[in-house]
């Protein structure tokens, strides 16, 4: 396998999950529920976003993916 087969399935599997966290966040809030924190998945959420933007960043740096040089 390829590093950037490996590098996109990474990116998709930290997506996937935190859409994951938002809907359970989402849940919790509409149904009021008190044991659970609302925050500790939104947490997780904006902690995995942040992960992912530094992997674009190191990724590109690398050469492991190229920007797109024509825009349009």
């Amino acid at each position: 396998m390829s590093a950037l087969f490996i590098f996109k399935l990474v990116l998709v599997l930290l997506l996937l999950f935190i859409l994951f966290n938002l809907a359970r966040a989402l849940f919790i809030m509409v149904k009021g529920e008190k044991s659970v924190l609302m925050s500790q998945y939104l947490g997780r959420r904006v902690l995995f976003s942040v992960l992912v933007v530094l992997l674009l960043f190191v990724a590109l740096g690398t050469g492991v993916i190229t920007p797109n040089s024509r825009p349009y």
